[in-house]
């Protein structure tokens, strides 16, 4: 139902709406719009827009659509590893992308340090973007701990690589506010542009996958991560 030109449209509240619908679509297909505009914080102006942005021409359509998307999926609670990675290539790669990674490779091959932040699963691949790029030739770092003491002199001229995936993780988003009044440019790679750390990076790389909850765990696929900071890193060996 939601193609990546379609999210990339969407204004905040409207991603606000779209990853409330994403993460309750059961409920959803049961409520008025009064409901979900109060679940959701929004007027009905703006529920009446957001359907209209995915070719709906009122809430009652949206529900049709959301409740046939629901049957035809509702066999399938975890999406296989094949279809996860195809809709990150069918509704990324059509878009910016490559200009996005030239352009953090260019900052990136400027600057004299990198730093690499991340807690959970983004902290694994943060860890391994910090290797993957050391072994290029362009030595990196993760910093784990946000009390990580760093000497001001490493914070000239200096690059931080924020991952995460929805873009609000409050550990990260305090580290990196502690960075940037240090001096350090920020390039994050999150799901969406719209997260409040994409919006406080200088580069953000949105990957846009339909996020995945099982229980209390986040499960969204960090293939498209994993491209991304290989593909910036490729980029940057290039640049030297």
């Amino acid at each position: 139902m939601f193609s990546h030109d379609v999210i990339a449209s969407f204004n905040e509240l409207e991603t606000s709406l779209y990853n409330y619908v994403i993460t309750h679509m059961e409920k959803v297909v049961h409520m008025r719009i009064r409901e979900l505009a109060d679940e959701t914080h929004v007027s009905t102006t703006t529920i009446l827009r957001f359907c209209r942005k995915i070719n709906c021409d009122g809430f009652s359509e949206f529900k049709v659509k959301l409740k046939m998307h629901l049957n035809e999926n509702r066999q399938t609670t975890i999406k296989s590893a094949p279809h996860s990675v195809l809709e990150f290539f069918e509704r990324t790669l059509k878009g910016d992308i490559e200009e996005k990674i030239k352009q953090a490779a260019c900052t990136i091959s400027e600057s004299e340090n990198v730093i690499f932040i991340g807690i959970g699963s983004s902290g694994i691949l943060a860890e391994y973007g910090a290797r993957y790029f050391s072994s290029l030739g362009k030595f990196s770092m993760y910093i784990k701990d946000p009390f990580f003491p760093i000497h001001s002199k490493f914070m000239f001229n200096s690059v931080t690589i924020a991952l995460s995936v929805s873009g609000e993780t409050y550990t990260t988003t305090t580290h990196l506010n502690q960075l940037k009044q240090e001096g350090s440019k920020i390039i994050s790679i999150t799901n969406t542009k719209l997260s409040t750390i994409a919006k406080i990076s200088d580069i953000n790389i949105p990957y846009y996958v339909t996020e995945e909850l099982y229980e209390e765990a986040n499960i969204t696929t960090q293939v498209p991560v994993v491209y991304i900071l290989e593909s910036l890193a490729r980029e940057v060996y290039k640049l030297k």
